[in-house]
C-alpha cells in the first residue's frame, strides 16, 4: 500500500520538475528503508533444525516459519520433490513421512484423524511409530528452532 503510494506521489513530483530531483531522494532513501525492514523480518522468520538423513548424517536444515516441513526438506534435498505432488491430506501416500525426537513432538499440535489415517495405511506393519508424521502436515513455528527429524528409508513401493 505504502509503495502505491509513492508512485503516486512519484508521478504527480515529475509534472513538477523543481520537485523532482530531491523527491526521488527521498522516495529512493524510504524505499531501501523499507527493504531493510522487510529482510530483518524475514530473519526472524528463520527456522533451524536438524535433520537425519537415511545413511545416519544429520544435516542443518534452514526453513521460514509458515513453511511446512516436507518444503524444508525437499528445498534441503531430503526427501525427492516429485515423490510428493501436493501438500494437502486427500492426495497424500506418506512418502514425506518422517520420524520426530520425543521432546519436539509434544511442541507439535496431535496428528488429525486424516494423518493418522493416512500413516496407519502406508505403514508395512500397519501399527504407526508414535514419532512418525507426515512432513506436509507439519507447518514450522520459531519454538520448533533446533528440533531433530529422521527421514526414513524409502519404502520399497516408493522407490522407480
Amino acid at each position: 500500500m505504502a509503495i502505491s503510494s509513492l508512485q503516486k506521489l512519484a508521478s504527480q513530483i515529475t509534472k513538477h520538475p523543481s520537485f523532482a530531483l530531491s523527491s526521488r531522494a527521498v522516495i529512493a532513501r524510504f524505499s531501501a528503508s523499507s527493504a531493510t525492514a522487510t529482510s530483518a523480518k524475514v530473519s526472524d522468520r528463520l527456522v533451524k533444525l536438524f535433520a537425519v538423513d537415511p545413511d545416519g548424517i544429520k544435516r542443518q536444515v534452514v526453513a521460514l516459519s509458515g513453511q511446512t516441513l516436507l518444503k524444508a526438506l525437499t528445498n534441503r534435498g531430503l526427501i525427492d520433490p516429485a515423490s510428493h505432488r501436493l501438500e494437502e491430506i486427500d492426495a497424500c501416500s506418506a512418502e514425506c513421512e518422517v520420524h520426530i525426537a520425543q521432546e519436539w513432538l509434544e511442541k507439535l499440535p496431535p496428528p488429525t484423524y486424516d494423518e493418522q489415517y493416512v500413516l496407519k495405511r502406508n505403514s508395512r506393519s500397519r501399527v504407526m511409530n508414535k514419532h512418525s508424521r507426515l512432513g506436509c502436515q507439519v507447518v514450522l513455528t520459531p519454538e520448533l528452532q533446533g528440533m531433530v527429524v529422521a527421514v526414513p528409508e524409502p519404502k520399497p513401493w516408493d522407490i522407480p
